[in-house]
């Protein structure tokens, strides 16, 4: 080329040089983009028996908490206006306790209308008490006459009649007043199902109602206004593979651990295990977990030490449990 000096060639000295340069720039790009096959100790260890089950036959599986006294959905029976929400997730109630309350002056206004048919009926029987008397004094006077011609015949017809129909006037009002308490009543009724109350002692978990929202007894809402439930003692409901369920033996404690923290382990006691094997219903999102399996279902308390305060209703657990392969199990 021109614009080179003589002794030296762009295909024998430049060319080679660009080349060479691209290669070295080529290697420098593939080595920084390899991955780091640096080990490293994993964020979170996986689960693992310890004690005397490191040891021994075991059964895993994994589980889901909850309360004592199971998840409790708490809805409305009857519809309206929520007017105010006395409670708040996390707060400890008694049995009893109004938890929401449901707009009640239509019922009221009922209530009233049904104690003043009660003042209504109870003045009717008195009314129709007075005239009773006055017709069977009345038709006493008569029937004492020994002269016959003194009072005629139609006299003591028309008095006979009058008594007749004043007891029947009295039937009538006590039937009215009857009527009306039991409206009262179904009226007091329906004004304490307007506040909704605990069922139990227990505490809050969730809240899904606020105060203007409209509280329907069917579609068109939640399906729980609020869920509450014991947590004192937490459970936890642990899913055996039903293939592993014959090996399990039952009433013996189980080691759980909280997902994501292995290390921390605490014996739980057995409670039950559920009478019915179930489709597994409780997922743990692992790439190696199979849903076509029935499960056994079996329930442990945990005990109450400040160790378990890492446990919450709805976390996922791993547990293990003795194996009982005793002869006849492999």
């Amino acid at each position: 080329m021109a614009l080179l000096p003589s002794p030296i060639s762009f295909s024998r000295h430049v060319l080679p040089v660009i080349a060479l340069i691209g290669l070295a720039l080529a290697a420098a790009y593939i080595f920084a983009s390899q991955p780091d096959h640096a080990l490293s100790e994993p964020a979170n260890q996986p689960p693992k028996a310890s004690g005397e089950l490191a040891e021994s036959s075991r059964v895993a599986g994994s589980g889901i908490v909850e309360p004592s006294s199971e998840v409790i959905a708490i809805g409305s029976a009857l519809p309206g206006l929520v007017t105010s929400v006395r409670v708040a997730p996390g707060d400890r109630v008694d049995k009893g306790q109004p938890l929401f309350t449901i707009d009640d002056r239509a019922v009221r206004a009922g209530l009233r209308e049904a104690r003043a048919s009660v003042s209504e009926a109870r003045a009717a029987i008195a009314e129709a008490q007075t005239a009773s008397r006055t017709a069977r004094e009345q038709l006493a006077l008569y029937r004492e006459v020994s002269d016959p011609a003194a009072v005629s015949r139609a006299e003591v017809i028309r008095a006979e009649g009058e008594a007749s129909a004043a007891a029947t006037r009295l039937q009538l009002a006590r039937a009215r007043l009857s009527q009306a308490q039991a409206r009262v009543s179904t009226a007091s009724t329906e004004l304490g199902r307007l506040t909704v109350r605990a069922p139990i002692a227990g505490e809050i978990l969730a809240v899904n109602i606020r105060p203007g929202e409209y509280a329907a007894t069917q579609g068109g809402g939640p399906a729980a206004f609020i869920e509450m439930g014991e947590t004192r003692p937490l459970h936890v409901r642990i899913d055996i593979d039903e293939n592993e369920a014959v090996r399990v033996d039952l009433g013996a404690p189980a080691l759980v651990s909280p997902r994501g923290a292995a290390q921390h382990q605490v014996e739980a006691t057995f409670v039950r295990a559920e009478p019915q094997v179930v489709p597994k219903r409780s997922l743990t999102n692992s790439a190696s977990e199979r849903v076509d399996v029935r499960v056994l279902q079996l329930i442990y308390a945990l005990p109450q030490t400040a160790k378990t305060d890492m446990f919450r209703v709805g976390q996922q657990v791993d547990a293990f449990i003795a194996a009982d392969d005793g002869p006849g199990q492999d």
